[in-house]
């Protein structure tokens, strides 16, 4: 069973729409609410914060009426298509200074995203064999990380400050950024038939025999359900998700508030401490994948586990003042990162029926969502009240607790084995 990795590519081109909007949201939002508006920190925070409150019930309400329709791509295209208009229209209410409409575009644009990021993820796992799942995540990850790296370059481009001093002009950044998600979603309808290709997983029950088959029992009433094991693996696996989220997310959202504290000079080395650790893991996803592959999803996470909570671990103890040595932790922070976040959301899926992808994708962000909202409140308070030397052994204590759940897991693993030659592991089938 080899992976088709054109498919799996075309497939992520819906992520990759995705995350060159969030690059560009994150990027340029902030900057209209404080230069344009004249927002506050805390208000622009919240505001800021309101995608990962919205996706809280958002992402799982629209992953069960896409199981429900039967169908991912109308949530897609009409979820894209509305998002396009509202991206253009943020910078036309920004020149125009009209916080009424910036408020009305925005709040239509994140409920738009919400709409169709779950079926968007789930269009992976309806279409790849169980098997290889790990290798396919590990090329929707990338795809994703090309998606944020076209929308810096466009930024570095077109969104120079002028030589008056004037205003920037957002608007060619928000216009190239909005065209670069309708053709990406585009060229996903026309080239991935999405009924067919579900049709053919079906067929051979997702690439894996029905002894092999995690996903559920038959009970009494004739309907389908997690047997009390496989619930109880999926519970683990969620709070897994929940830890690791929380401790690597404290990390990147305060690291430069810490460096800058800590070390008392620019942010510039903090920055590129994040920069190295994006890069690592950009640069681990498909070798991660095929290891995932060869060792399982379990295995490659634990070390994973581990090897993140060791290097948070010695943070607490060497991050007080900056050394370049720091570039080759933060290295491996992002190789170790890669490990967990290819295979997570693979064995959560894993516990699915071809029914009910989107269900268990938004169970997945359920989590780890709720998990990037808490832990800015919890790590802030700690650096705020407690001091700034406790955002690595937070990190590090919830990391290592992650193991502990993730051991206790008895289901969502795939079945290790060899590869039968190197070249498999790049094979293509049309």
């Amino acid at each position: 069973m080899k992976l088709n990795y054109k498919r799996t590519f075309l497939v992520g081109l819906a992520f990759f729409s995705i995350c060159a909007f969030w690059q560009l949201y994150d990027a340029v939002i902030p900057l209209m609410l404080r230069d344009t508006f004249g927002l506050g920190d805390s208000i622009a925070g919240f505001i800021m914060a309101l995608d990962n409150i919205l996706a809280l019930f958002m992402l799982p309400l629209f992953g069960i009426l896409s199981d429900k329709a039967g169908k991912r791509m109308p949530f897609i295209i009409f979820g894209t298509a509305v998002s396009v208009i509202m991206t253009v229209m943020i910078p036309i209410t920004d020149t125009n200074e009209s916080l009424f409409y910036f408020f009305i575009a925005l709040g239509l644009l994140l409920i738009s995203m919400g709409t169709y990021r779950s079926p968007a993820v789930s269009l992976m796992p309806d279409v790849t064999p169980k098997p290889l799942r790990s290798k396919a995540n590990a090329i929707i990850n990338l795809m994703g990380a090309f998606g944020g790296i076209f929308t810096l370059g466009v930024m570095t481009f077109l969104a120079k400050e002028p030589e008056d001093g004037s205003k920037i002009n957002y608007l060619p950044v928000f216009l190239v950024v909005a065209l670069c998600m309708a053709v990406a979603v585009v060229l996903l309808v026309i080239f991935v038939k999405e009924r067919k290709l579900r049709q053919e997983m079906e067929k051979i029950n997702y690439g894996v025999t029905p002894e092999e088959d995690q996903a559920s029992k038959i009970t009494e009433s004739g309907k389908e359900k997690l047997s009390p094991a496989a619930f109880r693996s999926l519970v683990f696996i969620l709070i897994s998700v929940s830890l690791w989220f929380m401790g690597y997310n404290a990390v990147t959202t305060a690291f430069t508030k810490y460096a800058t504290q800590q070390w008392g000079h620019d942010v510039s080395g903090a920055s590129t401490c994040l920069l190295v650790a994006t890069a690592g893991a950009v640069l681990s996803y498909v070798p991660v994948g095929m290891l995932s592959s060869k060792f399982g999803r379990k295995r490659m996470i634990q070390f994973g586990i581990i090897l993140l909570s060791g290097c948070f671990a010695v943070g607490a103890l060497v991050a007080n003042t900056f050394h370049p040595a720091l570039y080759f932790m933060f290295a491996l922070v992002g190789f170790a990162w890669a490990s967990i976040n290819v295979n997570s959301y693979p064995m959560v899926v894993e516990l699915s029926k071809g029914s009910n992808i989107g269900k268990y994708t938004g169970y997945y962000y359920t989590f780890s969502m709720a998990a990037q909202i808490v832990t800015p409140i919890v790590s802030g308070a700690l650096l705020q009240f407690v001091g700034y030397w406790t955002l690595f052994p937070y990190a590090a204590i919830l990391v290592a607790l992650a193991f502990i759940t993730i051991t206790l897991t008895r289901h969502g693993d795939n079945k290790p084995g060899k590869l039968t030659s190197k070249l498999e592991a790049f094979d293509t089938q049309d």
